[in-house]
């Protein structure tokens, strides 16, 4: 199948094909309201192990598994309080929780990495959800791109990545938020946010009302990471890029933040208006557009690491890491 057969229309009849081939153990792309993940049985270790292959993935870092609702997660992972009350809060939506596997628990151990836990959500995205309607099973899927770089927003960025390493590509527009979802680990003594998204800090702690930790990890190749997303140099361009800058040096593209930049000829603004979810949802697009000749690197300015703010902030500093 070439790449614009593969690029189906998210319409019923696409939603049902994409649904046989998950369940026939094949790899399906489709949009989420964070980004676009690569999709596969969650209860098949074949399929589950496909997924490592097409993204070039360390099998040390597990897969989120996308569920229906919280009574569907309830069959593999389990429940506390805190847990429940976040899911009623928050689900379905940009929040990812970690929580114990339970001992009857069919999910692959491949989406564990090896550890007793699993990382849940129930999407938000019409399209997302009706395939997990369509599909009666449980979907393991990290984003759609190959291993290490720059997330997809749009159906064609999957294209460009992974090639006919997928089967499908269910085509939804470009995601509405633009970043991945916030990881929340509740299997221990103190909850703690292992990656920041769309669901900050402030809400969690406010939603539970107790402090949540924030997580330092940043991994270069150890076993045993809780969540995806917690690699040093992830989400990243091919070409470097320089934080923090307020002007463009000879040979570098722009990306800009707020008014008093206008966009040009290797200069993007990732929002004009300084409107951070407006940010997010440019900021994997906008690199990508960037990383072409005849730039050399791709000069940053500085985002407000207020509310959103953070997450953004936290994929820039990882995709700034040096290879």
């Amino acid at each position: 199948m070439n790449d614009v057969n593969r690029i189906r229309a998210a319409d019923d009849d696409a939603i049902a094909q994409a649904a046989q081939l998950i369940r026939d153990g094949r790899l399906v792309a489709f949009p989420t309201e964070t980004v676009y993940g690569l999709g596969a049985d969650a209860t098949n270790d074949r399929a589950c192990a496909a997924i490592f292959s097409a993204k070039g993935r360390p099998q040390f870092n597990p897969l989120i598994v996308h569920v229906t609702d919280t009574g569907a997660a309830a069959e593999h992972v389990t429940f506390s309080a805190a847990a429940k009350l976040l899911a009623e809060r928050f689900w379905p939506g940009p929040l990812t929780l970690v929580l114990p596997r339970r001992a009857d628990c069919r999910l692959s151990l491949l989406v564990s990495a090896g550890l007793d836990t699993a990382a849940v959500r129930s999407p938000a995205h019409p399209v997302a959800r009706a395939l997990l309607v369509a599909a009666r099973t449980p979907i393991a899927a990290p984003s759609a791109n190959r291993s290490g770089s720059v997330s997809p927003t749009p159906a064609e960025h999957v294209s460009t990545s992974l090639g006919n390493a997928v089967d499908l590509i269910l085509d939804g527009g470009a995601c509405s938020i633009g970043i991945e979802s916030t990881v929340l680990d509740l299997s221990g003594a103190q909850p703690t946010m292992l990656r920041p998204g769309a669901v900050t800090h402030t809400e969690l702690e406010k939603a539970l009302g107790q402090s949540v930790a924030r997580s330092d990890i940043a991994a270069t190749g150890q076993t045993g990471l809780a969540s995806p997303g917690l690699i040093a140099r992830h989400y990243a361009p091919n070409r470097p890029l320089r934080l923090l800058a307020i002007a463009p040096q000879p040979g570098e593209a722009f990306l800009a933040f707020g008014p008093g930049t206008d966009s040009g000829p290797g200069i993007l603004n990732l929002s004009p208006r300084g409107d951070l979810a407006e940010a997010a949802a440019n900021l994997f697009r906008m690199l990508r557009a960037l990383d072409q000749a005849p730039y050399r690197r791709i000069a940053v300015m500085p985002i407000p690491k207020t509310g959103l703010g953070e997450a953004i902030n936290d994929r820039l500093k990882r995709a700034a890491t040096p290879a």
